[in-house]
């Protein structure tokens, strides 16, 4: 997937200290310009002579053939340059709404999220959806309004990105010669530009850095202006607190504004050293410590895995980024909670399709280890002297839209399986699904784009053909009162007998109940009228039926259980006999206990054209769906907030496609589970066919 080429010769020793460094995730709706950004970037900072052109496949970070086919980003790529005494990563994400994934996954690494907004097309729900992702883990941003020789209301868009994201959105820069030019508004406060006199804006960013510094503000207040120079420190602190959001215009494809953005990455955005690192956790007998993590080269190892991709020519390959300590190529650090050592043989620097050798890697660098197969998205490696480390990514959106799948010939069969797990290592956002309750294998990812990329890799990269339908709704049942349950099991058939008897009682799982694959089981028993050694007996007959369900055939789930009472034989009595009361006596307990269909509910985001708003509200409305509230987008779009049931809008992109004529877009995230109503329960219920068992 990654199609790295390696470049030959001897390892470099990597010389960057902390403090060059500039981690920078572009993050942004898809047909923001995020890839142009990049080339024009790369050209500004003399890596390129001419930037590359999405539409003829030739930017080097659009490098797969996939994305050169479809002419958008599909996978996140690393860039690395130099640029005025700063080392520069830059990682280029993909923007559509089913591929956000990479985009969200890219946040930890960096110290800075670059959000680019189309200045025709305006936020987006995806633009709101990225920030608030950047807000939530703690990273720093700053806009670009790219395409600022557009025609449009640049005004007017600046005032919406502060409505949207905080009055901290101030601008660095000023569109002006009618979009044609910018002019810098915080290092001078002379001139004029498309959006009024320079002087008000310098003053308003100025207010703004000088807040977080008192020693400052108070020699601002005294002398009326401050020296740019003084304004650099203070300017990255006060965007690690998300005290300012800096705001700059350009154009990409026309070169606007772009050397001044490159300059202002280069000295005002935050190094490793001023950014906000992950939180990971220390895991000892004594319980779980959030590390204070220090990015001193001296300082005890600990990196993170936030990509994995697969090489046809260097294998699995894992993007970490370091956040303390130091690596070499060699090096056997310990890998999350397990305390052996994982040998790393090479560690690459990453720019593009390309990557070149170097010997060791420090805080803030991002290098790429290939061939390590333990290597998954999330781990934690580390020395082994902070005790086992564990690391929780920021929370990503969990996949929804499923299809049904089987291999379409034996030859296919044989390699979907493993090509499909490959997949699904490579991108946390897609998720292969045996659902029990239905029998079928689902493939579930973001969107059906997002599903549909990957069947496309599946066949054209791996030459697996697969055949796809809607999969069946898998709802899951639970109780939502306590009863109890009884059942002897008794056989006699010649020699040695079968004999047990359970007595127990069901009820809702509480917060304090210790849940373990959805049941509490408890031994309430007293006196030895249940000898322990049947314990494990009566929860395995308990498993088996919530496996397969009671009242409908879907999986059980949130219940405790408690055995009050029993009787045994010291002949007869066995594990089997154990196992056939306790499943027969939960089935008992659970059909008088107010026993309940769950089915899934998903928020919904549905941006429309205005004009499709009753019609929409009325579909959604019929669907059971909720309508939980409306903004306004500019061009006269909308988006619209909703819950519904999974089973009413699991294929909701054809009905959205029919009413808005194609216009309309979705997307689909997991809310929680509800109780059905009770005709979609009954339902349900005629439909199952419970197994009979012989007692």
């Amino acid at each position: 997937m990654c199609q790295a080429r390696e470049e030959k010769g001897r390892s470099e020793v990597m010389v960057t200290t902390c403090g060059r460094l500039r981690n920078i995730a572009l993050v942004g709706a898809s047909g923001s310009g995020k890839t142009t950004l990049a080339e024009a970037l790369l050209v500004s900072a003399g890596v390129k002579k001419a930037p590359g052109c999405v539409e003829s496949g030739t930017t080097t970070s659009d490098y797969l053939d996939i994305e050169k086919e479809h002419k958008y980003s599909i996978n996140s790529s690393l860039l690395h340059f130099e640029s005025e005494q700063a080392d520069i990563n830059i990682i280029d994400t993909p923007g559509t709404a089913g591929l956000l994934g990479r985009a969200i996954t890219a946040l930890p690494a960096v110290e800075t999220a670059l959000i680019v907004v189309d200045a025709h097309a305006g936020i987006s729900p995806v633009t709101r959806r990225l920030e608030a992702r950047a807000r939530e883990s703690g990273t720093p941003r700053m806009f670009v309004i790219n395409k600022s020789d557009s025609d449009d209301d640049l005004g007017q868009l600046l005032a919406d990105l502060q409505e949207a994201f905080g009055k901290e959105c101030l601008p660095m820069n000023l569109p002006c010669d009618g979009g044609k030019g910018v002019v810098g508004c915080f290092r001078i406060a002379e001139g004029d530009s498309d959006l009024g006199s320079v002087a008000d804006f310098h003053e308003q960013i100025v207010d703004q850095v000088v807040e977080v510094d008192e020693e400052l503000m108070a020699k601002y207040l005294e002398q009326g202006e401050i020296d740019p120079a003084e304004l650099i420190e203070p300017f990255s602190k006060a965007m690690k607190e998300g005290h300012l959001a800096p705001v700059f215009f350009c154009s990409a494809t026309e070169g606007i504004g772009i050397k001044e953005l490159l300059h202002n990455i280069a000295e005002l955005a935050p190094s490793p050293e001023q950014g906000v690192l992950p939180s990971i956790d220390s895991i000892s007998d004594n319980g779980r410590e959030t590390l204070t993590l220090n990015p001193d080269p001296e300082a005890p190892l600990v990196a993170s895995v936030f990509k994995v991709s697969s090489d046809k020519f260097l294998g699995k390959v894992a993007l970490i980024r370091i956040l303390q300590g130091s690596l070499k190529a060699g090096d056997s650090p310990n890998v999350g909670d397990d305390s052996k050592g994982t040998r790393l043989s090479h560690l690459h620097r990453v720019h593009g399709e390309k990557t070149r050798e170097v010997s060791d890697a420090g805080p803030g660098d991002i290098v790429a280890i290939a061939k390590v197969d333990r290597l998954n998205h999330g781990e934690v490696l580390h020395d082994g002297s902070l005790g086992k480390l564990s690391y929780e990514p920021v929370g990503l959106p969990k996949p929804m839209y499923g299809l049904a799948i089987q291999a379409a010939s034996r030859k296919s069969e044989e390699k979907m399986s493993e090509v499909l797990r490959k997949l699904c290592d490579e991108d946390p956002t897609l998720i292969l699904d045996r659902v029990v309750a239905t029998g079928e294998t689902v493939l579930r990812g973001l969107g059906e784009q997002h599903l549909k990329l990957k069947l496309e890799i599946l066949k054209n990269e791996y030459g697996v053909e697969v055949e796809t339908h809607p999969p069946a709704v898998a709802y899951s049942e639970t109780v939502l009162g306590s009863a109890c349950g009884h059942h002897r099991h008794k056989k006699q058939s010649g020699g040695a007998g079968q004999f047990g008897e359970v007595m127990l009682e069901v009820r809702p799982a509480t917060d304090e109940d210790e849940l373990i694959d959805g049941l509490c089981f408890v031994d309430d028993t007293f006196g030895g009228s249940v000898p322990k050694q049947f314990m494990p007996a009566i929860e395995k007959g308990i498993r088996q039926a919530m496996e397969t369900g009671v009242i409908a055939g879907y999986q059980f789930k949130n219940v405790t259980v408690n055995v009050k009472d029993g009787k045994h034989h010291p002949v007869d009595s066995k594990e089997v006999a154990f196992i056939s009361a306790g499943k027969k006596a939960f089935v008992q307990a659970v059909q008088s206990a107010k026993p309940a269909l769950l089915e899934p509910i998903v928020k919904m985001e549905v941006t429309i054209p205005a004009e499709y708003i009753g019609d929409i509200s009325s579909d959604l409305s019929g669907k059971r769906g909720r309508l939980l509230g409306t903004d306004t987008l500019p061009g006269n779009f909308t988006v619209m907030y909703a819950e519904a049931p999974l089973s009413e809008v699991a294929q909701y992109t054809t009905t959205l496609r029919s009413i808005t004529a194609g216009s309309g877009s979705y997307t689909m995230e997991f809310a929680r589970e509800e109780p059905a109503p009770e005709h979609v329960k009954k339902e349900r219920m005629a439909a199952f066919k419970p197994a009979v068992d012989e007692d």
